[in-house]
């Protein structure tokens, strides 16, 4: 049984009550933003030669449809998806009884009823339920996927891909698809950025102010998750921040552990804020303001590291030369290395992913103009008892890079 709603753009929603506007909602077009994103995909998945993609990941049923209800929870449960076809209409599949909370977005055509199959949900139901939905997903391939059998498809289990198999379905990837369609920033985007930012540096200089021997790193951490929270953000996505030697080796997310007199704090926001956008920002700073010879050392360095790679970065220059000329990490430190030196930005952490020489950096692609970046690093001397975490927001400009990230580093 269908259930299809169609949309009146202009209609009378829930949306109709008074609210506080987040930072340049009066700045942002937010037709013209949805549009530039849908139209991205459409022109990715004709590239490939394919009609539609179904999409589960919520990071990529914001970008595409401009929607969100309980993405956290759907990242785990496959309640929530839609169906983007090449032509024809955009389709919400949306969670039990929330098909209201999307209607007044005006790119999706229709919105209907997610059909689930999980565990979770149903049980020893569950299987009955997949065949329902493979039912309705080979209905809506039946009448916009002409010409293929080969549907996009970014999260899905095992048992839903032998579903699709059985009824002559071939699943590709979606996920490298909707990558690339987030690389380039529209104007809109870029704003919706600069919100996500200015709310994290908020946040981020509540935390230097608020800095205190005495006080937990969880404590110290929640202020920036409050921020984000009283401005309109939605939620973050790690838990990075520790302090002392728990800077070293790092990736340790926060505790209760007591920050001591003139510990190093280092911490990696990993926000998504308002409009969905993340803020990527790293900073560490001394409790007390007042770095030792070793600190000191840590930190100029990450510095020395960031500008040496900022420099390098223009429009046209390939992640291979890039690779090449990056700084080179001293020994003594290359064992403690980040994952990456360069990755992009947007909704979240995006493509590319430039990796260290021995990890594989040198991949193709080029640096593009509107590209959104960061540039980070970690130094922390292997068995050491410190590390600096430092990392800063880049747009790709005509001819360089354009720092977006605007909270001071530190004078020492």
């Amino acid at each position: 049984m269908k259930f299809d709603r169609k949309i009146l753009p202009n209609t009378d929603s829930i949306q109709n009550f008074a609210k506080k506007k987040r930072p340049y909602e009066d700045e942002i077009n937010f037709e013209k933003l949805r549009s530039y994103r849908l139209n991205r995909v459409r022109k990715e998945l004709k590239k490939q030669d394919l009609e539609a993609c179904l999409l589960f990941d919520p990071v990529n049923i914001r970008y595409a449809l401009d929607t969100t209800n309980m993405s956290v929870y759907n990242m785990h449960n496959l309640t929530r998806y839609c169906f983007i076809p090449v032509d024809g209409p955009t389709i919400l599949y949306e969670y039990f009884n929330c098909e209201k909370f999307s209607s007044h977005l005006n790119l999706i055509d229709e919105i209907r009823p997610g059909i689930t199959w999980d565990y979770f949900s149903h049980g020893d139901q569950a299987e009955i339920q997949l065949k329902k939905w493979t039912q309705e997903i080979e209905d809506i391939t039946n009448s916009y996927c002409k010409n293929s059998k080969r549907l996009a498809v970014d999260v899905i289990n095992g048992p839903a891909v032998a579903e699709l198999n059985k009824i002559g379905l071939s699943v590709v990837d979606a996920k490298s698809i909707l990558e690339q369609a987030r690389v380039i920033k529209s104007s809109d985007e870029l704003q919706c950025m600069k919100a996500a930012i200015e709310v994290a540096e908020i946040g981020i200089s509540k935390m230097r102010n608020e800095l205190r021997a005495g006080m937990t790193e969880n404590e110290l951490w929640s202020i920036l998750h409050k921020t984000n929270i009283d401005h309109g953000g939605e939620w973050i996505e790690c838990r990075l921040l520790s302090s002392g030697e728990r800077t070293n080796p790092w990736m340790q997310e926060c505790s209760n552990k007591i920050i001591q007199r003139g510990e190093m704090v280092s911490f990696d926001t990993d926000m998504v804020g308002p409009y969905g956008y993340c803020a990527d920002i790293s900073r560490a700073f001394v409790e007390g303001n007042s770095f030792n010879d070793e600190q000191k050392e840590l930190y100029q360095m990450a510095v020395e590291h960031i500008n040496h790679n900022t420099e390098l970065i223009k429009p046209g220059l390939s992640f291979k030369e890039f690779t090449e000329k990056a700084w080179v990490l001293p020994n003594q430190y290359y064992d403690n290395r980040y994952p990456c030196m360069i990755h992009g930005i947007g909704l979240c952490d995006e493509w590319p992913f430039i990796k260290y020489p021995t990890d594989g950096g040198q991949r193709e692609g080029y640096f593009e103009k509107n590209m959104a970046i960061t540039v980070e690093t970690y130094i922390g001397k292997v068995g050491g008892k410190e590390g600096v975490k430092l990392e800063q927001v880049y747009l790709v400009g005509d001819k360089n890079l354009e720092l977006m990230s605007n909270h001071p580093l530190e004078k020492i």
